[in-house]
């Protein structure tokens, strides 16, 4: 059974993405289609504020292109290179705002703000949540969000060679924005077969938002509960 995954591929150190291989171990065939590309902004700055660690207490990170900012500011190691400039890296993956608010609340003692390197579709939630518990951010736009200039051709060629996905899923609202017409233009009257499935609640949210049906929600957001959900998802709608 063939399920279509609307994210970047990636390899990890068995050379397979997680998400294919764990979905794979469901009998379920996986394609992964990019739909975000994204464009780097103020690398100039933010290395200069990275270079005075001194005049914050920390930097939060909540994607993993922001990390990659970092990453090319220094041009190695993030973790290595931002622990010899004294920003030292440590923390949990919190899952959500609240959540990671608190865990901030719990390990922030200095009086300096923090740095919040973000992207431009960044929501105020986390900075807001953090303002209202005292602890000051700063936030930096360092990053955009734009299409993926293939998003058509791929989504075209995916499904002219593999015909209707039993199940889509989408990794962000904004991965949402910019396939959602393709999709539909390419399911027809074939679209009510798809299973919608959402990474997390809040992509969930802007499914529902454009009249689709959510048959899963992953649990959290790893292959290993994304798989389990698509399959249930699946199974529980007789496919």
């Amino acid at each position: 059974m063939k399920v279509l995954l609307l994210k970047d591929p990636k390899e990890d150190d068995c050379g397979q993405d997680p998400y294919i291989r764990e979905l794979g171990l469901y009998g379920l065939e996986a394609t992964l289609i990019p739909v975000l590309s994204f464009e780097f902004w103020s690398l100039p700055s933010f290395l200069e504020k990275l270079s005075h660690p001194e005049g914050y207490g920390g930097l939060i990170f909540t994607s993993p292109r922001a990390v990659e900012a970092v990453e090319l500011c220094l041009e190695k190691d993030n973790k290595t290179e931002v622990n010899k400039i004294g920003l030292h890296t440590e923390g949990e993956n919190c899952g959500n705002a609240g959540k990671l608010a608190e865990y901030i609340c719990s390990r922030e003692s200095s009086a300096l703000p923090l740095l919040f390197p973000c992207g431009t579709l960044k929501r105020e939630i986390l900075p807001k949540m953090l303002k209202d518990k005292g602890i000051p951010v700063e936030s930096l736009t360092v990053y955009q969000t734009i299409p993926h200039p293939g998003i058509q051709g791929n989504l075209n060629s995916y499904y002219s060679q593999q015909g209707i996905p039993a199940s889509i899923t989408f990794f962000s609202p904004s991965g949402l924005t910019h396939s959602l017409k393709h999709i539909q233009e390419l399911s027809g009257d074939n679209i009510d077969q798809i299973k919608f499935v959402a990474i997390g609640p809040t992509t969930a949210h802007a499914l529902a938002a454009q009249g689709l049906p959510v048959s899963c929600t992953a649990e959290s957001p790893t292959p290993q509960a994304l798989a389990a959900g698509i399959r249930t998802a699946l199974q529980s709608h007789g496919c």
